[in-house]
């Protein structure tokens, strides 16, 4: 049979092998190519299976790019250890194995399911002798040498080493070029692509922030009409400098930039480089332009920052004196009875109350006596945080969850693990994120935004509100069984106006507060000043009483506290407590814009007093105890203006 088959092979006709594999590849490309040639290839030489691969050296893996086996294309890929391929990848040389190659590799899996008895392999080269892959064909009849067939199949194995390599080098050029691409349109710079008439070729979005035009809009557009006459100069003037020099320099720094006119008619000036270039032997520049006036703002923006973080070092350290609970009132010694009661242990509290009334100075007490004492404090207000981000902000989120999830984040259940987290505002929870708050809850249980991993956490639960639960859970707006998971041990804050002599201690308490800071002796309350707060009936609560007690001490004469101007306008006795709250229902609350208009009275006569004077010896800033930057930042958002 051998004699047969070597027979065979020796009525090898090269030119019909040539015509098939040549007809076979002639007008195919990239990966019709391949498949096209181990087709062709097989039944020009008649064997069982031929296949073209791509090698990978890090890994010692051959991937195949196309594989005709019988009749049919399969897919392969394994590691070239023990296999006839190894020698041809590791010796980048032509190897043949006429016969019994299942002797040669007795473990191999494929020579011995496919009954491989020949084997024929040579590499594909790089222009720099490295394998870019091999080129083989096998078959489960010997195959002798014949000098023809191999110098065809070298023929072709060089045909698939070029193309292999082109295809890499058009790999290479896309993904230069994506870079490229990522690199122009995440610029924060504006790029404009000029030509030598100024006229916009091409330019990134980030022109759309700079000029506050559409990009689109700007193409074809001459640059010339959105610079000042003079700039306009002095740009096509370092155009013909640098058209007129070397390769290598043609690129400058434009010193004092340009004078830019903006789409909505604004001027600004910007920092502006000038690079040269040829495109089809065609001069054309490309202009980088930042808005310097964004960076100047960024520069106050981080000067007005430090500000406030310096503001904030010394809130935290007020803290202790701003977070005591003052009083000796019947209703208040209740409170702190069922803080004693309940800190100790870790059952969830949930603390009701009307505005102002100190629900997270309640909270913070039940913490501070807790076996958590140690353990973080984490606090979370459901009502300023957007629904958007909240689950991100309950329970974190991995990189590239959402759109700007830049960097994994941890959530607040995660920072609060074994300590206590303070749910404020509960009432203002959306109806989605309070069912995951129930597992978490009930489970002790989450995950975290874009991910599927489960995490365990120990966290005691304090929540707080001024709403009506039991209204909002009639009216759809708050889930039955969450209510009742957090109404475990019920804690409510009286209002101010319950609380009779605890108004005194607490006016006088914030009188010294307020007269330290403004450094400032006033004498101590008259009794008509204590009856006329005791009268009043103190809709904002503690809240309140600190901002009026504040007012009082800035427009304090012959160092008295000032109630006149401090108290609302209207006569004590003439003041009527509102209504007492049904029983199980909250107290009603003080809208926000009440809170605003009173802050903004506040600072009204801290600025009339100081002579509108904000900074400074006897400034405004300086009477209120803030930092000239935070008061600019409230009197502008609350729409204060010096008048005329």
């Amino acid at each position: 049979m051998a004699r047969a088959e070597k027979q065979g092979i020796a009525r090898f006709d090269e030119d019909a092998a040539l015509r098939t594999i040549v007809e076979g590849t002639a007008t195919a490309t990239g990966q019709r190519f391949f498949a096209a040639l181990v087709e062709s290839l097989a039944r020009a030489l008649r064997t069982q299976g031929a296949w073209v691969t791509e090698y990978m050296p890090e890994s010692r893996r051959l991937r195949a790019l196309a594989f005709w086996l019988g009749d049919r294309f399969i897919e392969w890929e394994r590691v070239i250890d023990g296999s006839p391929c190894e020698i041809v990848v590791t010796g980048a040389r032509l190897v043949h194995y006429p016969d019994r190659v299942f002797e040669l590799f007795p473990n191999d899996e494929d020579v011995r399911n496919n009954h491989v008895m020949s084997y024929l392999g040579v590499p594909l080269l790089d222009l720099d002798g490295s394998v870019l892959g091999h080129l083989a064909v096998m078959d489960p009849r010997p195959m002798p040498e014949e000098p023809r067939a191999l110098a065809i199949f070298r023929i072709f194995a060089a045909r698939a080493a070029a193309e292999l390599q082109r295809l890499r080098a058009e790999r290479a050029v896309r993904e230069r070029e994506e870079k490229l691409g990522r690199l122009f349109d995440g610029a924060m710079d504006a790029i404009i692509e000029i030509d030598q008439g100024l006229i916009v070729t091409h330019c990134n979005p980030a022109v759309a922030k700079v000029l506050r035009c559409d990009p689109d809009r700007l193409a074809r557009r001459n640059l010339g009409e959105d610079l000042l006459e003079a700039d306009r100069a002095k740009l096509e003037q370092r155009m013909r400098e640098l058209a007129a020099r070397p390769p290598g320099e043609r690129s400058t720094w434009i010193p004092g930039g340009l004078r830019m006119r903006r789409a909505d008619g604004t001027k600004f000036q910007a920092e502006a480089t000038l690079s040269h270039f040829e495109v089809e032997r065609r001069p054309h520049y490309a202009i980088v332009l930042r808005d310097v006036n964004d960076r100047l703002e960024a520069e106050r923006r981080i000067e007005a920052l430090a500000n406030e973080a310096e503001y904030l070092k010394d809130e935290i350290r007020t803290l202790q004196d701003g977070g005591e609970i003052i009083g000796r009132s019947a209703p208040l010694r209740r409170v702190l009875q069922e803080i004693g009661e309940v800190a100790a242990t870790d059952a969830t509290v949930l603390i009701l109350g009307e505005t102002g009334t100190g629900k997270e100075v309640v909270a913070r007490a039940i913490h501070a006596a807790s076996a958590r004492r140690d353990r973080p404090f984490i606090k979370v207000n459901c009502a300023a945080v957007p629904a958007a981000l909240m689950e991100s902000e309950f329970f974190g989120h991995e990189k590239g969850a959402f759109t700007g999830a830049l960097a994994r984040r941890e959530g607040r259940f995660a920072l609060a693990d074994r300590g206590t987290l303070f749910l404020d505002e509960i009432g203002d929870l959306p109806l989605d994120l309070q069912s995951k708050l129930l597992r978490v809850l009930q489970e002790g249980e989450f995950e975290p935004v874009g991910s599927s991993q489960t995490r365990a956490v120990d966290v005691r639960i304090l929540a707080a509100t001024n709403r009506d639960l039991q209204r909002e859970i009639r009216e759809g707006r708050f889930r039955e069984d969450l209510y009742y998971r957090l109404n475990v041990f019920p804690v409510h804050m009286p209002p101010l106006r319950e609380r009779g002599e605890d108004i005194v201690l607490l006016a006088e308490h914030f009188a010294g507060r307020h007269e330290r800071r403004m450094g400032r002796r006033l004498a101590p309350l008259t009794a008509q000043c204590r009856e006329r707060l005791k009268a009043y009936a103190w809709p904002g609560n503690v809240r309140e009483l600190d901002n009026v007690i504040e007012r009082a001490v800035i427009t304090a004469r012959d160092g008295r506290l000032n109630l006149d101007r401090a108290l609302p306008e209207v006569e004590a006795s003439a003041v009527a407590p509102p209504p007492a709250a049904a029983p199980g229902t909250a107290a009603p609350i003080r809208t926000v814009e009440e809170l605003q208009a009173l802050e903004r009275s506040n600072l009204l006569l801290a600025l009339q007093t100081a002579g509108w004077r904000v900074s400074g010896e006897n400034g405004a800033a300086q009477l209120l105890g803030m930092h000239p930057s935070t008061l600019t930042s409230r009197m502008k958002a609350l729409g204060i203006r010096r008048p005329r």
